[in-house]
């Protein structure tokens, strides 16, 4: 799969879809959207949002799609359907960016476990494998050391990644993938690191929603598609608060996901 830069849109309405909340919309994850529209609002940048929910033709023309969390059996159904449709397969072939969390990450890899285990084949957009694995479910806060993106226009710092992680399973990146950081508190893809990036597609067990609490990761998907020009600084002190806030709950142990002896052993 070859995968192009994005058209600089400042100039017209940049199109970001949710797809398929209705069965990948458990945990939040759709208020990406929100956050999305907002930052573009402010900076006077136009925007257009849809939702694709199942059974609906999916586009292949927008900038920006967005695949959240869901549960075991919607899961498998959101990659049949993805799988048949090939439209999101069409528009990142075009160079459209992808934010896909937690059970989206998943299926966007090469396989992934469904309810009872079974290997499934994903959609393979992203270069990673995710495993079911011998130990209590990974469920707490999820903190990263300083993160990284690179875009179309350059390495973007985006500091510490904050969020909330539920998941069972273990993702292992591939030899293309690179990740978003390393992790300091919680699980992550269970090797020390969080989130897999395969070109202009970005996966994470981030929920939170995870651009409400890390909006250096939504400017740097937005830059992207817009280009760095018109991405004028935003201030917000009720954002700066939740990520001191949230940080420190993380550090602080805060619903700190249990481990089994294995992974204890892994990690020292």
């Amino acid at each position: 799969m070859t995968s192009t830069p994005p058209t600089n849109r400042a100039e017209s309405a940049v199109r970001i879809v949710s797809l398929y909340p209705d069965l990948l919309g458990t945990y939040g994850d759709g208020g990406n959207a929100l956050v999305l529209s907002r930052r573009l609002e402010w900076r006077g940048i136009e925007v257009e949002h849809i939702s694709v929910d199942a059974g609906a033709p999916v586009p292949d023309s927008a900038d920006l799609y967005l695949v959240g969390g869901g549960e075991d059996g919607p899961q498998v159904q959101a990659t049949r359907e993805l799988d048949q449709s090939q439209g999101l397969h069409r528009a990142v072939d075009k160079g459209a960016v992808v934010l896909a969390v937690c059970a989206g990450m998943q299926i966007l890899g090469h396989t992934f476990p469904d309810a009872t285990g079974t290997s499934r084949s994903g959609l393979g957009l992203l270069d990673c494998e995710t495993v079911r694995v011998d130990r209590p479910r990974a469920v707490g806060e999820l903190l990263t050391t300083n993160a990284r993106l690179t875009t179309a226009h350059g390495v973007v710092e985006l500091g510490q990644l904050t969020g909330f992680e539920n998941h069972a399973g273990r993702t292992i990146p591939g030899p293309t993938s690179v990740s978003l950081g390393a992790v300091e508190v919680g699980e992550g893809n269970g090797d020390g690191s969080e989130g897999v990036v395969t070109g202009t597609v970005v996966g994470t067990y981030l929920h939170g929603p995870a651009l409400a609490r890390n909006p250096r990761l939504a400017d740097a998907l937005l830059e992207w598609i817009v280009g760095p020009a018109v991405m004028i600084p935003l201030h917000d002190p009720d954002v700066d608060a939740l990520r001191t806030e949230r940080i420190a709950a993380a550090r602080d142990h805060e619903l700190a996901p249990r481990r089994s002896w294995r992974d204890i052993l892994r990690r020292s």
